[in-house]
């Protein structure tokens, strides 16, 4: 049975979208990768490549945010995609025509990033504005099970296309769905919501800092995910495949904990979609503590399947609690700064991963691999266990978040659920 929010139109649109250059966007790691390798074999090379696009995305995400609340949120995600099409186009013709050199995978990288970090605060806002306040939590979950998707059948593909065609195939392949995608993405309609009198761009941006400053259950969540991506992911993205290579039986078993990963957000966001925690928070900041036990196994050089199986529980937890999280943060801002606010969320969360992918290595050969799979083990932890202490994550409950409209386009909900919508607003002026 489809699930009720892709009956709704322009919901649909935006899923299919996703789904599309979601699954270009797994061709990319594989064939960035090979190009570098090909072009100088440099290991330095192919992480000065990566760096730029992590930069690009941090550097504009907070503008993103500014133009997401000024200007209709389609629009902005359509001009990003358009900037990736011609970026990852030019970059695949470069490489098929023999022209690319590792500055030009620099700069267009950097240029893909950025357009990235423009599009995903547009596309947090967008969501609520497209499903009733019901609906709002499973349509999260399906945003989030396009990553599943294309994480699964992604990097076949294109691994495929590298294997076959080479790298500038595979990244024009990439170009072709984010035409695609913004082609979906044009067909709606502009969607707004009560106008505000326009600020200038710092006073905008200033505005959105107060909106997350002023809300401890936001600033320090996203405190806690700049510490996850410094260490946990910035240590299993480099240490897991090292372990992988010398005791696990080498690429072809972490690319089976990969997978496994994937499948597991899977059911993760399949959950979602039905899952309603009475304190969503505190379900989220509990159910992420799955992600643990993959670094202990790691650190003692388990059996890979046994990896595999606790990295089922990993991408469970993060698609669930991804989930929740973002349903909530869409359900306590208000609609006019929830993309700015979104931008912080990005940026802060981002932010510090480039530093945990540079420190963990040298960290690891300092102490032992070992020792620092553990260490990133218990700080993780820590971390998560230290927001279940925060009283304000235990206010924040379904029931209280629920009375809150969505901004929704009149044709795509029907009568009934614009009835709803304006009974809430009623009970609430009263």
């Amino acid at each position: 049975m489809l699930p009720a929010a892709l009956r709704l139109r322009d919901f649909r649109r935006v899923f299919l979208a996703q789904v599309i250059s979601t699954f270009g966007d797994f061709f990319v790691p594989i064939a960035i990768s090979f190009a570098v390798l090909d072009l100088t074999g440099s290991a330095s090379d192919l992480g000065l490549v990566l760096f730029a696009r992590i930069l690009g995305q941090v550097l504009l995400f907070l503008a993103g945010g500014v133009w997401a609340d000024r200007l209709p949120r389609q629009h902005v995600m359509v001009a990003s995609n358009v900037v990736r099409f011609f970026s990852q186009g030019l970059l695949g013709f470069l490489l098929i025509g023999g022209h690319a050199q590792i500055w030009q995978l620099v700069a267009l990288q950097f240029v893909h990033g950025a357009a990235t970090g423009v599009f995903r605060p547009a596309a947090s806002g967008l969501t609520p504005q497209l499903v009733p306040p019901d609906q709002l939590q499973a349509a999260n979950g399906l945003m989030y099970l396009t990553l599943g998707i294309g994480g699964i059948g992604g990097p076949a593909v294109g691994g495929v296309l590298v294997a076959t065609a080479g790298a500038g195939w595979a990244l024009v392949g990439d170009a072709i769905t984010f035409a695609v995608a913004a082609i979906l993405l044009a067909r709606i309609p502009p969607l707004g919501y009560p106008q505000r009198p326009r600020e200038s761009f710092w006073r905008e941006l200033a505005g959105g800092w107060w909106e997350v400053r002023s809300r401890t259950w936001l600033w320090a969540s996203i405190v806690d995910f700049a510490a996850f991506q410094m260490i946990y992911l910035a240590t299993i993205m480099v240490l897991g495949p090292l372990v992988a290579k010398e005791s696990l039986g080498g690429a072809g078993a972490w690319a089976g904990i990969l997978v496994a990963f994937s499948f597991g957000t899977l059911l993760g966001n399949a959950w979602s979609m039905r899952v309603r925690p009475k304190r969503p928070l505190i379900f989220a900041w509990t159910i992420i503590l799955l992600t643990g036990p993959s670094l202990v196994l790691l650190a003692f050089r388990a059996p890979a399947w046994s990896i595999a199986l606790t990295e089922i529980g990993s991408g469970l937890s993060i698609g669930v609690a991804g989930t929740l999280w973002e349903t909530t943060l869409q359900r306590n801002v208000p609609p006019a700064a929830l993309s700015r606010v979104s931008a912080y969320d990005w940026m802060g969360s981002t932010a510090l991963r480039p530093l945990g992918l540079a420190i963990v290595g040298p960290i690891a050969a300092a102490i032992g691999v070992k020792e620092t799979l553990l260490a990133a083990f218990a700080l993780t932890m820590i971390s998560s266990l230290t927001l279940l202490l925060i009283p304000d994550m235990w206010r924040i409950t379904d029931e209280a978040a629920a009375d809150r409209p969505a901004v929704v386009p009149d044709e795509t909900l029907g009568a009934e659920a614009e009835q709803a919508s304006a009974a809430v607003a009623s009970n609430r002026a009263k």
